[in-house]
């Protein structure tokens, strides 16, 4: 008898865990409508707080203004990514004896992997960690029912101005990342290694196709959309003082890293599906 009661409660907690995650997964669902369709509010009546959001994301803060911003964070992130394909693909293609494809390689992978998803992860690091700690720590010292209390909506003034704030950084920061990473490539090919310069233009703009960069940069707004919406969720329901801030971030950061590998692999396979969109031959 003891047996089955210890299994019925075991059951009784498994069941119990289950329907929480998929309320949690309802709720977050819920929010994330709000916070879309709150958008055009945020536009109209909080265009400063936007507008201050946008330079705090795009450029840091105080004394971290010039080694904080997500600027920063990205450019570099996606800078050593692109030397970092160059060293492989030039090594990996020399084995085989066509190092000249050096230019396809980096045309190729850094548009449509590397540069995506390591602007995924440093925007989840930087402006993603950063909205998840200030909207906990608003929530937390009871600031956000404060804005309630004043009939300030607290969805469309903290959680759509960020989303708006984001979606207006990500065009050119991620501009900015696409052609660090393929200076790099370039740098490290050409100097580093001493391919012609020429070999590596013509390969690089041949392969290098206007399209793909196109649904690159949608890739890219979708995932600060996502990582946006993630973080400011966790963010707004923190709770259990800073301990509960700060596994509000790294459930945040967690969820977002996921995030970004299933956008690039479900952007990646409804664009390009199995052909890859290209013709390889001699």
């Amino acid at each position: 008898m003891a047996i089955y009661t210890h299994r019925f409660a075991r059951l009784h907690r498994f069941q119990r865990r289950v329907v929480g995650q998929v309320d949690q997964i309802g709720a977050q669902a819920l929010f994330d409508i709000m916070a879309l369709a709150t958008i055009p509010l945020a536009v109209r009546r909080y265009r400063k707080e936007t507008l201050r959001l946008v330079a705090e994301i795009s450029m840091g803060t105080g004394a971290l203004a010039l080694i904080g911003g997500s600027v920063v964070i990205v450019g570099f992130l996606t800078l050593f990514t692109g030397g970092t394909i160059a060293v492989q693909g030039y090594s990996s293609l020399g084995n085989v004896g066509i190092e000249a494809l050096t230019g396809f390689f980096a045309a190729f992978i850094n548009v449509r992997i590397a540069a995506p998803v390591i602007a995924g992860i440093g925007l989840s690091a930087t402006i993603g960690a950063g909205a998840t700690a200030q909207l906990g720590a608003m929530r937390v010292s009871d600031e956000i029912d404060a804005l309630e209390s004043m009939a300030i909506r607290p969805v469309p003034y903290l959680v759509s101005t960020r989303l708006l704030a984001g979606l207006l950084a990500i065009i050119p920061l991620y501009a900015l990342a696409l052609l660090a990473s393929f200076f790099a490539s370039r740098f490290a090919t050409v100097v580093l290694y001493g391919q012609s310069g020429g070999t590596y233009d013509h390969y690089f703009s041949t392969f290098l196709i206007a399209s793909d960069v196109m649904w690159s940069f949608f890739q890219a707004v979708v995932m600060a959309v996502t990582v946006m919406l993630i973080h400011t969720y966790y963010g707004y329901n923190a709770a259990g003082g800073p301990a509960g801030v700060g596994r509000a971030v790294g459930s945040a950061v967690r969820t977002s890293l996921v995030a970004v590998v299933t956008v690039t692999l479900l952007i990646s396979l409804a664009v390009y599906g199995r052909s890859g969109n290209f013709n390889l031959s001699g």
